[in-house]
């Protein structure tokens, strides 16, 4: 339903930079297509995609700095913030389970959960403002998500430069951003189904 081709073919970088920063660090970008954006643009950035987008190394390049940039607001957003916007009991969004749930990624995980939720969506948005929620230490999370931005911009901006000159992908490249992003939404589906078994157990 969003032409994300159009967006950049219009756009640019600016375009993506911008929704990339926003899924990544700002809570209103939660809904924004984030996978398949960088998938069409590692294509649009090929011969096959026309080259509407500078060559791959630049729209890498802008697509792990504006992941990585996002993440730090949404960092310092949840640790300035988050903890009195977490503690209102009639918030669905920004409530003490929405903080636990994270937290219980935190504790299976680790500070790779960062670099995880990189590939989840909703997840990229809010586990960096969890995190900066419960005090993770700073160079921890800086570390873990460069990481993840880096896996993440330039691994799913590689990956549509080059399935995108395959014939078949780029007869079909809106299908193939919706299996991109289909397939993210994996691990949501793992944890629920973890989860399901301690929800019928439990009193």
């Amino acid at each position: 339903m969003i032409d994300v081709e159009h967006w950049l073919t219009i756009g640019g970088l600016g375009v993506m930079a911008i929704v990339v920063f926003a899924e990544s660090g700002l809570l209103l970008g939660f809904f924004l297509p984030g996978d398949s954006l960088l998938f069409i643009a590692g294509f649009l950035s090929s011969a096959a995609g026309g080259h509407h987008l500078p060559p791959l190394p630049v729209t890498a390049l802008v697509a792990f700095l504006a992941a990585a940039s996002g993440d730090q607001v949404g960092y310092l957003f949840g640790r300035r913030v988050g903890p009195a916007l977490f503690s209102r009991p009639q918030s669905r969004v920004f409530s003490p389970a929405n903080v636990e749930r994270a937290n219980g990624l935190f504790e299976r995980r680790g500070p790779a959960a960062v670099v995880i939720a990189r590939f989840v969506p909703i997840g990229r948005t809010f586990v960096p403002i969890v995190a900066g929620v419960g005090s993770m230490r700073y160079r921890t999370f800086v570390l873990y998500n460069v990481v993840g931005a880096f896996a993440w911009g330039v691994g799913i901006t590689t990956l549509g430069y080059f399935l995108g000159e395959i014939g078949l992908i780029k007869r079909n490249l809106d299908y193939a951003a919706l299996v991109i992003a289909g397939v993210s939404i994996i691990p949501i589906l793992r944890e629920i189904w973890r989860a399901h078994p301690h929800q019928r157990t439990s009193p």
